[in-house]
């Protein structure tokens, strides 16, 4: 069954819409991971995707700079979760495609959820027979929509950022060595020929005085 539903701008990962689900708690975690999955699409990403995580999948479509995204059971069918998204997208554009990209706050879009809520009773049974019927259907072919797992997609995001932060780190680290080191260097000029500069200084003062008087 459909579980949870997110819509979100794909420029900034900003969340429009989502679904007012009554089991808020139970989702907590996989709804922060696909927040985050969401804050990750680019524009060359995949425009449909199945993202399995734990017992459940993630299945999105982007269009026109929107994503849909839904949480369902692993045995809830690809093709009716992508039929699902399919309407959710042909009613929200047609609702909101003058707000899109002008909305500036989370959720703006969040009385979308009435039809959301609709959508969903419609496709909750897998077997009944509106939706077998849609099975039945010479829909596009799922089948050729790639399944990835959320580790994949999310950990390498956390790794590339690791990178970073490692190489700034790494960076910060040998500017602070550097600065050390011409330190040391100063030090060791100092204690080298310091001493002797001081012993010509004193020389050179006496002779000049010497030769004042």
């Amino acid at each position: 069954m459909v579980r949870s539903t997110i819509i979100a701008r794909v420029a900034d990962g900003l969340p429009l819409a989502a679904s007012l689900d009554d089991d808020e708690q139970e989702f907590s975690i996989h709804k922060q991971q696909a927040k985050a999955l969401l804050k990750r699409l680019t524009e060359s990403t995949d425009q449909r995707c199945s993202v399995e995580t734990g017992p459940y999948v993630f299945h999105y479509l982007i269009e026109l700079n929107v994503c849909y995204l839904c949480i369902c059971d692993r045995s809830y069918p690809k093709k009716l979760a992508f039929s699902y998204l399919e309407e959710l997208q042909k009613e929200f554009q047609q609702s909101f495609a003058d707000r899109i990209e002008t909305v500036d706050r989370p959720y703006a879009l969040i009385k979308f959820d009435t039809y959301i809520q609709k959508a969903k009773r419609n496709y909750q049974d897998a077997r009944s027979q509106r939706n077998v019927e849609k099975l039945n259907e010479d829909l596009q072919d799922v089948t050729r929509i790639m399944t990835k797992n959320i580790q994949d997609v999310l950990g390498r995001g956390e790794r590339i950022d690791k990178m970073t932060e490692i190489s700034s780190k790494l960076s910060e680290e040998s500017k602070k060595y550097a600065k050390e080191a011409r330190n040391l260097n100063l030090m060791a000029m100092y204690r080298k020929y310091g001493p002797p500069a001081i012993v010509v200084f004193i020389v050179l003062v006496v002779l000049y005085l010497y030769s004042k008087f």
